[in-house]
């Protein structure tokens, strides 16, 4: 009779270790004291109880097409099956005289002529192979749940970690990835702000370099993107199976700005950026004082553009209102959001001294941080060569150079936030100048974007209530319109 051998172990390391080679050469002892001739043989290196088992399938596929009995012969019941949904697929070919199967370890051969004591010794075997099969469950979910308990993360690190081995203990563990780490909480203080879109953050945090934590080091996607945003990880909690348990590492974030990046992400505080093609200016930014509802904008007549409320949640006091008057509104607003020359040029010095200082703090900043970092490798230096001298173990090494390259990391992270500071300075001064004092003349002559963009710079929590635009002028914004009411804006 021909036969097929079947060999499989569950992990590579069983492979490794040559249960597969052992396993084959039992088997073909057995095939040629029984008269057996094999074939084919099949090595499977897979779990019995996960996945769809393509090579075991894919036997029985062949033993199917064979116009002849087929004896299939595996070192034991657990090697071939551990649940009885193969043993309906196994009887229905013994049944129809397709094959014979041999297990050597329980010493049971199964063919169309067995008793019903075979079948049932065949059943237990299986039944004993299930249960195994189910402590190990038991025993894999009791380990799990107790890293949980322990708040261990048990799976790859998200993007801003690595997965490391603490020197110390040698056990598993997640480390703040230095590398990525700042580039993480950038991508959410960018979010938070509700300025930009997700499409955005992508493109700026590929620019500066953020990738994933994988050996190809490709940028991350749109979805990566907006998934790590929603990853309560980066600040103290990991979500398991919908469940929240916290966790031991560093956190990259802290709570408040993951709770305002959810509210951006929920449409609370989220300016929209592009809802539909037509270009309305106060799309999406403004919302029923009467009832919350959004205000949607109607064009009539290809020619006139009005507000009016959605009444989503039932009828409300909100009236039509056309574009141009709220625009008006904004324009009036915009003249009053104004600094006097005389007290630009005042301010003016006054940032310029700040700057001076500023410029005198930062190059001192940066010199120590150098010093530092030159300090640092200095140390890592002596220890290797006290390493090679075999003064300290190898132990004693790792453990004092994996603290010191830590230090290594921070420092670096530091003297780059350090220079990115420097620049948002420059630009965030000027911007605002500009801004301030040319508000009305930038609206007028800007698209209808721009106006958008700027709108949601200046101005938050916009209502419409009757024909009238309510509204919160954002810092430092506000401090001017205030001042504005006073005549004296220089102090004595």
């Amino acid at each position: 009779m021909k036969a097929v051998i079947l060999a499989r172990v569950s992990t590579k390391e069983q492979e490794e270790g040559h249960s597969i080679h052992a396993q084959k050469e039992r088997l073909l002892e057995y095939c040629k004291k029984n008269g057996l001739k094999v074939i084919k043989i099949y090595e499977i290196i897979e779990s019995s109880t996960q996945g769809e088992r393509k090579k075991f399938n894919n036997m029985i596929s062949f033993i199917e097409s064979s116009k002849e009995k087929i004896a299939i012969v595996a070192d034991a019941v657990d090697r071939v099956q551990r649940s009885f949904k193969e043993s309906i697929v196994l009887d229905d070919l013994r049944k129809k005289e397709k094959i014979e199967i041999h297990f050597l370890r329980e010493s049971i051969v199964l063919n169309e002529n067995s008793k019903s004591f075979q079948i049932l010794m065949w059943d237990f075997a299986t039944m004993g192979a299930k249960s195994y099969v189910l402590a190990l469950s038991d025993n894999v979910k009791r380990s799990i749940e107790y890293k949980i308990r322990n708040g261990e993360w048990i799976g790859k690190a998200p993007v801003g970690y690595l997965n490391s081995i603490d020197p110390i203990t040698g056990k598993k563990t997640v480390i703040v990835d230095n590398e990525r780490a700042y580039l993480v909480r950038k991508g959410f203080e960018l979010y938070s702000t509700g300025n930009y879109s997700i499409r955005q953050i992508t493109k700026m945090l590929k620019k500066d370099g953020l990738t994933n934590n994988t050996k190809i080091n490709k940028p991350l996607t749109n979805s990566q993107i907006h998934k790590m945003l929603q990853n309560p990880f980066y600040f103290g909690l990991m979500r398991i199976k919908g469940n929240l348990y916290p966790h031991k590492y560093e956190p990259i974030i802290d709570e408040f700005l993951f709770n305002k990046c959810q509210k951006v992400r929920n449409n609370r505080q989220k300016k929209p950026f592009k809802y539909a093609s037509k270009p309305f200016i106060f799309r999406g930014l403004i919302k029923c004082d009467y009832c919350g509802c959004s205000i949607t904008t109607d064009r009539k007549k290809d020619k006139y553009n009005y507000l009016c409320c959605t009444k989503y949640k039932g009828n409300c006091n909100g009236e039509r209102v056309r574009e141009e008057e709220l625009v008006d509104q904004i324009k009036e607003l915009l003249k009053n959001l104004i600094i006097p020359e005389e007290v630009l040029i005042d301010l003016k010095e006054r940032l310029q001294k700040s700057q001076e200082a500023k410029k005198l703090y930062h190059k001192e900043s940066i010199e120590n941080l150098r010093k530092d970092y030159d300090k640092i490798q200095t140390k890592l230096d002596n220890l290797l060569d006290m390493r090679l001298g075999q003064s300290i173990t190898q132990s004693e090494y790792d453990k004092k150079a994996y603290e010191l390259k830590q230090t290594q990391y921070e420092l670096e992270a530091k003297l780059k936030k350090h220079t990115e500071a420097d620049e948002k300075f420059s630009i965030t001064v000027n911007y605002l100048l500009n801004l301030a004092s040319r508000a009305y003349e930038l609206f007028e002559s800007s698209k209808i974007e721009q106006k958008r963009q700027l709108i949601n710079f200046l101005l938050s929590n916009l209502r419409l209530r009757g024909k009238t635009l309510l509204y919160d002028c954002n810092k430092p914004f506000d401090a001017i319109l205030n001042a504005n009411k006073c005549s004296n804006w220089l102090p004595e």
